[in-house]
């Protein structure tokens, strides 16, 4: 319905919200009839850049591309601006005489309280913030145990968090949107250098991925159609197309949690299983837990959530972190992985685990420095779930599983990879090898490895570490700081 000041502009600040459907802020925006500017800022040099890394740039100039051509169908133009947001909103408000500005909170503590403040400037100068709720499905101030503090652990918080979760109406997509026809300095989205060069490492991510709104939703459904029902069996199996593949786009906001959790529960009571509805949805409960966890607990990307770890003996080893990153580290499953993730932006979930933990458990190199290299390689790079994922493999974090939860890489290997299609898919140089030999290619015998094309140490390296002795030396400092800790 239109207000009474239709004729006067307001802003859409678009952010993690990169979709028409399921958008309130702009969904609001649209239906209170005023002419509308539409405005993305891109803050790279703030704390508050969306994009935590290079791979997750290279999605946002596509899907930034994706937005830009939806808007445009619509009768608007989306403005790109380069700059601080504290600094942009406020000058645009006051040179348009911009009476409101709609956006969408993104849920991370430390935008959050920017935005109280940016809210408060606005309002100081006579504009109206207007905030939507959008990236998550619960409101975390919400949930809480029965003693009225907040959960530590997944299970107890999503059986108690996913009763109160009832999507069932999803903010109307515009059909037009009336644009204010303003002339804004913005800036080109080529100018901000998201797309490498020199080399050009992204250059396979268009085989993988099709980013934008519409690719969201063909990633949707054919999740829905083609592997829902497998999903509790085929999850861990990074040799067959078992999981979603959404995690980009939901990190982007080309779709929402609700659409998703609408979809899934749609499929439900078409028939699909009740017990893959649930596994699937329990993933969904993770990225809540994890943004729940900073909301109650802090920046838990600077500071362990179990502080007994602060003084737990990382190790220093350049070598063998480098060997980890580049998948050279004679461990098949993890090398797979690792080289999973620099060719495509992305790694199965399954896989994510057993590398992390070989580098946090086998070579003892602290969490962060994972978190960091993921986050500048993965296209589906989500600040807080990345941190809170890493910590629940390091066992610093919210979970009710001690630190001796490690990952052998080798049976693993053999339990989620059985015919090796995974690993031969992304190391080559182990294609000739079958069965359990292509995770243990060391171990093989000569004459076969000889018949496969396998020079150990050649071709291919030897086992960077004894997975024996490591695992046997990370619970030895475990025991060490449980033994300070009593």
């Amino acid at each position: 319905m239109a207000t009474a000041s239709a004729t006067v502009p307001a802003l859409v600040w678009v952010g993690r919200d990169l979709r028409l459907r399921d958008n309130p802020a702009l969904s609001a925006a649209v239906q209170s009839g005023q002419p509308l500017i539409l405005v993305y800022i891109h803050e790279e040099n703030t704390p508050y850049r969306l994009t935590p890394g290079a791979a997750s740039g290279w999605w946002l100039h596509r899907s930034i591309e994706k937005m830009s051509e939806a808007v445009r169908a619509l009768g608007a133009k989306l403005h790109l601006i380069q700059g601080d947001a504290e600094y942009v909103l406020p000058h645009l408000a006051q040179k348009h005489a911009i009476s409101d500005v709609y956006w969408n909170q993104i849920t991370d503590p430390k935008i959050d309280d920017r935005d109280r403040r940016l809210a408060q400037r606005l309002m100081e100068i006579g504009t109206q913030p207007r905030v939507f709720r959008s990236i998550t499905l619960l409101d975390a101030g919400q949930v809480l145990n029965k003693s009225g503090l907040p959960f530590r652990v997944f299970t107890p918080f999503w059986r108690t968090a996913s009763t109160t979760i009832r999507p069932t109406r999803l903010a109307p997509e515009p059909k037009q949107i009336n644009d204010a026809g303003l002339d804004i300095d913005g800036s080109a989205i080529e100018d901000w250098g998201l797309i490498p060069s020199n080399p050009n490492w992204a250059e396979e991510f268009d085989e993988h991925w099709v980013p934008g709104e519409r690719g969201a939703q063909t990633a949707l459904d054919r999740f829905v159609h083609e592997a829902l029902n497998g999903y509790p069996e085929n999850r861990d199996r990074p040799d067959i197309m078992g999981t979603s593949r959404l995690s980009p786009h939901l990190a982007a906001g080309e779709i929402s949690p609700r659409q998703i959790w609408i979809a899934i529960r749609d499929a439900e009571a078409r028939g699909a299983s009740s017990a893959a509805v649930e596994k699937f949805l329990a993933e969904l409960g993770w990225r809540e837990f994890s943004y729940y966890l900073f909301h109650h607990f802090g920046d838990l990307r600077r500071k362990n959530f179990n502080s007994k770890f602060d003084n737990f003996a990382w190790r220093d080893d350049p070598a063998a972190f480098k060997a980890w990153a580049r998948g050279q580290t004679g461990i098949p499953m993890v090398d797979a992985g690792m080289r999973q993730l620099w060719q495509t932006g992305w790694m199965h979930n399954r896989v994510r685990m057993i590398a992390a933990s070989f580098l946090v458990k086998h070579l003892g190199i602290h969490w962060q420095d994972g978190m960091h290299w993921f986050e500048d390689t993965l296209v589906d790079a989500d600040p807080l779930v990345n941190a809170t994922s890493w910590q629940w493999v390091a066992g610093t974090g919210a979970d009710a599983a001690p630190y001796f939860r490690i990952f052998n890489p080798v049976t693993q290997g053999e339990k989620f990879d059985p015919d090796g299609d995974y690993v031969r898919r992304w190391v080559p140089e182990l294609a000739g090898l079958r069965g359990k030999d292509i995770h243990t290619p060391s171990g093989a015998p000569p004459a076969m490895r000889l018949s496969a094309g396998v020079e150990i140490g050649g071709n291919y390296p030897a086992p960077i570490i004894d997975l024996k002795q490591r695992r046997q030396a990370a619970l030895d400092a475990f025991a060490a700081i449980k033994q300070n800790d009593a």
